[in-house]
């Protein structure tokens, strides 16, 4: 189905419209059976990807997430029916509750200084987003605005993007996974662009209760597995070898990333394997009714280009 311009169809807002969470978002709204009117907000409404969506029928606004420019952010939420948020979130929680919006999403992350009672503190960009959490079931649980909490899973593009989590090449020519948690240790992935918004719209479609976490995931696996799958499938030998927290920071420092960004990442490769990535042990029940097929780790090994990876 289009997008609707019908004036009784819901009004979704997504803030980020033109990144991958967002894009994914508007993506499985559009290929949804009901009619919704989406509303877009970006910085920048000139650059190609924001004028293609608005020729999908997307309303288009240009909009500062910051404190200085709150006011632009409340009167953009005016109308809205359902929020997903990404960004300055207890300034788009206020927002959006100010607004009358009946349903707010949030992509929020774990409270790693929280599950893990305090032995990982340096995970800043997990924490961060709990915080906004944390404000905004506590803002909404006396009613007036559904809040629901749809956590992204470890995003697959992390072992694709350069510097980020790839293989890295040996002097024998083959590629080897280097993490400070075992072969063994698992991890719920998830290719965000493609298939993030299928959680989202069973939020707006679904009936989750106020306040409720999902979690989002293509597939629970181990990291010796995913380097396994990627060199049948892509026939570069691409092993996965365990490595000291201190081998990981040093590593990571070496390949040009800050010692304290280093550390950050370190600490929640080592929460996601002692505490489960979203913090919780049973995350079942989250990918039922969905509106199409997830991507396994190897449907995005076969559907990525590696080849500035692994030559």
């Amino acid at each position: 189905m289009t997008i609707s311009q019908d004036p009784s169809a819901p009004l979704v807002a997504v803030v980020g419209a033109t990144g991958n969470q967002g894009g994914s978002v508007i993506r499985h709204l559009e290929a949804s059976p009901k009619p919704y009117r989406i509303r877009g907000f970006t910085r920048d409404t000139s650059k190609s990807s924001a004028q293609e969506l608005s020729t999908k029928g997307v309303e288009m606004m240009a909009v500062s997430l910051t404190v200085e420019s709150s006011n632009a952010v409340f009167q953009a939420h005016q109308g809205v029916n359902i929020a997903f948020e990404i960004a300055e979130g207890k300034l788009l929680v206020d927002a959006a509750k100010a607004a009358g919006v009946e349903l707010f999403i949030w992509s929020g992350l774990v409270d790693a200084v929280g599950v893990s009672n305090g032995k990982f503190v340096h995970a800043d960009h997990l924490d961060s987003k709990a915080v906004v959490t944390a404000y905004a079931k506590e803002v909404t649980k006396s009613g007036g605005m559904r809040f629901i909490n749809v956590m992204a899973g470890l995003y697959m593009t992390n072992f694709s993007i350069p510097s980020i989590a790839t293989p890295k090449k040996e002097h024998d020519g083959t590629f080897v996974l280097k993490l400070p948690v075992p072969a063994d240790g698992v991890a719920p992935v998830i290719d965000t662009a493609r298939d993030y918004g299928l959680f989202v719209r069973r939020a707006i479609e679904g009936s989750y209760e106020n306040g409720q976490d999902v979690y989002a995931y293509g597939e629970i696996i181990s990291y010796g597995d995913m380097a396994k799958q990627m060199s049948e499938i892509t026939g570069k030998h691409v092993s996965y070898k365990q490595i000291s927290q201190e081998e990981y920071i040093a590593m990571d420092v070496a390949s040009g990333k800050p010692e304290r960004i280093a550390l950050e990442l370190s600490e929640m490769y080592l929460e996601i394997h002692e505490f489960g990535y979203f913090g919780v042990k049973d995350i079942g029940g989250c990918r039922e009714g969905l509106g199409g097929a997830t991507f396994s780790w190897a449907d995005f090994v076969k559907a990525t280009d590696w080849s500035e990876i692994l030559n």
